[in-house]
């Protein structure tokens, strides 16, 4: 391997190669650190014309290659195996806002660029980049193209792949595909753009992206609306829909005991009522139009809603900061359940009209199996993703409850599948879900997927072991 390595040292510079382990290691692990490799290097390239060389000495050598962006995924999909095989092919040099055109509402953009930096490029354009979420701090766009991410706007703007017009992608032999085309509407053969998108880096290595901006938003109003129960939940976002229509951004459903969390390990927040209910929505109302509409629309549909019963109490945000004090109730729980301790998530997505039914079934299944597990139920009602985490009872340790991993899951993504849902919405499949998902797809459907991979990738050197 020295005589490739030695190829690659060319291709990037010394800058862009790390072969020390001590080096390595924060490119070996992911977040969640439940995985853990051993990559044979880490290459930083700076250019897409680097990628190709790199991608073309792997496959001439039939040297695995894992693309990387800012590491931030929930499934194991960027991490190398501990072989040593592996080469970690990480994209964070190649960070650059390409070109923005205003008129034709694109920016262009590296895939190393960080998702909050390229929502400010937007900004500073007088635009809006609608995709948010949690990462936004660190992860980067390659990966979110790659991952198909959701977040918490999906409801207005769509996931990921509808924000997507061009992409630029090194296939597995080293070629470059340049589909960097900022069109609407382009009729000439497959959407080839999308076999990359939501691949997870089995594909091709994506290094560059032409994507959608939106008019900047120029008022929104923010509320928490307490709820009885999931049916209520649902009635309340038909409501909304019905007389909001597109300046309804997001609706987000939270139980009290992911509030309990929150307020137990963050003790700068705060309950939004004085009393507490079995679950929560948190709703966000944007416009183009300046002014106090959007917040009166807000009010009216929340008064509407009272009348009627659907729901007990209601609080509208009566300043920019307590808008965000509102969505950190719901953006902290994550983090708050990761303090508590163990538990076992699942990323899942069910067709709204029968999210409560999902709720309240799959509960008293869990319950009946398990006695006295909590459930951190969340996640974002509006487009059917639910964060649906299981933690253990009181008392029980981490490496006990940790034994029954497999039958949650079971029961979890069983129930998932009776009710027409996916056992991953937004966060991939990863080495987490790779096996589990031969339950729940037709073998007709995975050999279609194999078969554009063998296409594509006909050496198996675009992250083996992941997503198939």
């Amino acid at each position: 391997m020295s005589a490739l390595i030695e190829r690659i040292r060319a291709a990037v510079g010394p800058a862009g190669l790390i072969t020390r382990a001590d080096e390595s290691a924060a490119y070996a692990t992911d977040w969640r650190k439940r995985y853990f490799g051993k990559p044979l290097a880490v290459v930083r390239p700076a250019s897409t014309a680097e990628v190709a060389q790199v991608v073309r000495a792997c496959a001439e050598t039939r040297t695995p290659i894992v693309p990387q962006g800012g590491n931030t995924g929930l499934c194991g999909g960027a991490t190398p195996d501990a072989s040593g095989t592996q080469l970690v092919l990480n994209l964070s040099r190649m960070n650059r806002v390409r070109a923005i055109d205003v008129r034709n509402h694109t920016i262009t953009v590296e895939a190393g660029c960080v998702l909050a930096n390229l929502q400010r490029a937007a900004l500073d354009a007088g635009r809006l980049f609608p995709l948010s979420l949690a990462a936004e701090g660190s992860c980067q766009i390659g990966g979110n193209l790659s991952t198909n991410a959701g977040g918490t706007a999906v409801l207005r703007y769509g996931n990921t792949r509808e924000l997507v017009l061009g992409l630029e992608v090194v296939l597995p032999s080293g070629e470059i595909w340049d589909g960097l085309r900022g069109l609407r509407k382009d009729n000439t053969g497959y959407d080839l753009k999308q076999l990359f998108i939501g691949a997870e880096g089995t594909l091709g290595v994506i290094t560059a992206a032409v994507l959608k901006l939106y008019p900047l938003p120029r008022s929104r109003a923010v509320a928490i609306a307490a709820l009885r129960d999931p049916e209520s939940a649902l009635a309340l976002l038909e409501k909304f829909q019905d007389a909001c229509g597109e300046r309804l951004t997001g609706l987000e459903l939270f139980s009290d005991f992911c509030l309990t969390l929150v307020l137990g390990h963050f003790k700068e927040t705060a309950a939004p009522f004085p009393s507490r209910f079995p679950y929560y929505a948190l709703i966000e109302l944007s416009d183009t139009r300046a002014g106090e509409g959007t917040k009166s629309l807000l009010e009216a549909v929340l008064e509407a809603a009272l009348g009627e019963g659907i729901i007990p109490d209601a609080a509208i945000a009566q300043s920019e900061s307590q808008a965000q004090a509102f969505w950190k109730l719901r953006e902290l729980i994550s983090e708050a359940q990761a303090h508590e301790g163990a538990n076992i998530k699942h990323d899942v997505s069910i067709p709204v009209s029968r999210i409560p039914d999902f709720i309240r079934e799959t509960h008293a299944g869990l319950a009946r199996a398990h006695p006295g597990i909590r459930m951190v139920t969340f996640g974002h009602l509006g487009d059917g993703n639910l964060h649906y985490n299981v933690s253990p009872p009181d008392g029980v340790a981490a490496d006990v409850f940790g034994g029954h991993l497999g039958a949650i899951n079971r029961i979890v993504h069983d129930s998932v599948a009776r009710f027409g849902g996916s056992i991953s919405a937004e966060h991939g499949l990863g080495q987490l879900k790779r096996e589990e998902i031969l339950r729940y797809k037709s073998p007709v459907e995975i050999e279609l997927m194999r078969s554009i991979k063998r296409t594509l990738d006909p050496h198996g050197i675009m992250n083996p072991g992941k997503l198939l």
